[in-house]
């Protein structure tokens, strides 16, 4: 149950005059209302029954501090009990009690757990876009990675913790471990095949599951039961022997990703949308490391524009040069700044170029199509769908490398392409223009946004465990960032000299130097 807020300060209250006005948080605080936030997580409480409930403000504040300077939940309650400029944050007096650590884990599992967070940047961002703080068109994606608060294991050994917490389970469970029951676990690191050494393991807790199953009533050793249901849940997914899935038992939800060819981590990735010219982020999500970059653009988009942003421009590396994304910010007139990706658009341009307005295409040589077809063709169960230009025949016939162009019986050169290869060469062209460069490198200001988040705001390697766990990490790092970045918008508003400069008598000309 939800009390009402003590606003009454004390005598000790004094005490806060000596925090400076251009302290961080005190901009923070002039520049956001967070008052919505109890009226946001309302649902959340019994309205007439049960203890007292600590304000969701205050506790979101909490959280805030937490991120903001990067500490423990332990840590951070600690720092408010005696940091003045923290306590005043929080909205306390100085002689009040602060809520135990633990509380703030209940607070996140059980309170953030929805779409609350989204709502709360949101409501941010839309605070910024109304007092003009904010007035960017502009969006970028991008994902980086955050290593899981675990290491990951290699299959046998997860199957060794398997068949242990089985016999476990049975022993206290049923106060014994039946003599026929196998409890001899094979020492897979003597076994030097790396892919014998998984078999060995998978048979011994198969057999092992259908020993227990035989000798002893699941039904009345719940634990055991559930120990073996896990068990077989992890050996039927292919992908756990190949070491694609689930490599521990700790961080169920982590997989291993690829930041390069040769460069893997383990844990998860965070795709931010941000407006990179005032460096505030207006929409997060999470998924685990295997994550193809740009699969959830259209959220993140839908976001931002509820944000109260409208978007002009799109800046994205190759990743997000996909069919899907172009398609959508094309239909809502924005601006693609997002580079052509070669496993996207395969064509050789040294060798062919384009005429939109006529459709065909032309060769090095000077030769062009004269007609076109198109195609389906199946793989593994999917229609794709493609188009063939047939270039002249008498040109081909006479031309100097034939022999090099045309292959088999052909007469003529044939050039099958994707339905898109065509849009995609005018992107292709686009890319190579000045102001397509000079623009692009607005981008980057979203590297410096993911290094900011790792190095200043813990955001390069999980709190907890679970994808669920990482959302809310994610989500109240990025809206700490996004009041530290605020503070300096709007300190660089205040700090605007304006200068009016007299014009023909009484006509003014107004400008502010930044």
């Amino acid at each position: 149950m939800l009390k009402s807020q003590n606003e009454q300060l004390s005598l000790h209250s004094t005490l806060y005059s000596k925090i400076p006005e251009n302290h961080i948080l005190r901009l923070i605080n002039n520049a956001i209302d967070l008052d919505y936030i109890t009226a946001k997580l309302r649902k959340h409480y019994n309205e007439f029954y049960g203890r007292p409930a600590k304000q969701p403000e205050m506790l979101i504040r909490i959280l805030i501090l937490k991120h903001l300077y990067d500490l423990s939940d332990e840590a951070v309650i600690e720092q408010c009990e005696y940091n003045l400029a923290y306590k005043w944050f929080v909205g306390l007096n100085p002689e009040e009690d602060l809520p135990e650590s633990s509380l703030l884990t209940k607070f996140r599992k059980k309170k953030l757990a929805g779409t609350e967070l989204d709502d709360i940047l949101c409501e941010v961002v839309r605070q910024c876009v109304d007092k003009g703080i904010i007035k960017d068109t502009r969006m970028s994606i991008d994902c980086t990675h955050t290593h899981a608060n675990t290491v990951k294991k290699i299959p046998e050994r997860i199957m060794k913790r398997l068949a242990e917490k089985i016999l476990k389970n049975i022993e206290i469970e049923t106060g014994s471990i039946p003599e026929d029951i196998n409890t001899e676990i094979p020492n897979y690191k003597e076994i030097e095949d790396h892919k014998v050494a998984k078999e060995t393991m998978k048979n011994y807790v198969e057999e092992l599951i259908d020993s227990v199953e035989y000798q002893i009533d699941t039904s009345s050793a719940p634990q055991t039961l559930q120990a073996i249901e896990k068990a077989k849940e992890i050996l039927s997914d292919p992908k756990f022997m190949e070491q694609k899935g689930l490599r521990s038992l700790v961080d169920e939800d982590a997989r291993v990703g690829n930041k390069t060819k040769t460069d893997s981590f383990f844990g998860y990735k965070v795709e931010l949308a941000m407006l990179p010219q005032d460096g505030i982020i207006t929409a997060v999500n999470v998924h685990d490391g295997a994550y193809v970059d740009g699969t959830d653009f259209k959220g993140l988009y839908n976001q931002t524009k509820e944000s109260g942003i409208t978007i002009k421009e799109c800046y994205g590396d190759k990743a997000y040069f996909r069919q899907a994304i172009l398609e959508q910010l094309e239909s809502n007139n924005v601006d693609i700044y997002i580079p052509v990706s070669e496993a996207v658009y395969k064509m050789d341009e040294t060798k062919f170029r384009y005429n939109k307005d006529s459709d065909q295409w032309f060769c090095e040589m000077g030769n062009c199509t004269v007609s076109k077809k198109s195609t389906v063709r199946k793989k593994q169960g999917r229609e794709y769908k493609y188009l063939w230009y047939y270039f002249e025949k008498e040109k081909c016939r006479n031309c100097p490398i034939r022999s090099e162009c045309v292959k088999g019986t052909r007469v003529a050169r044939a050039l099958e392409i994707s339905v898109n290869t065509p849009k995609y060469y005018g992107y292709s062209q686009r890319e190579k223009t000045e102001e397509f460069k000079v623009k692009y490198k607005i981008r980057a200001r979203h590297e410096g946004k993911n290094a900011e988040l790792k190095r200043f705001h813990g955001m390069d390697r999980a709190k907890g465990y679970g994808l669920s766990s990482m959302l809310i990490q994610a989500k109240l790092t990025a809206l700490a960032a996004n009041l530290k970045r605020i503070t300096k918008l709007v300190s660089s508003l205040s700090n605007a000299i304006l200068h009016i400069v007299v014009i023909r008598g009484d006509s003014l000309s107004i400008a502010w130097d930044f």
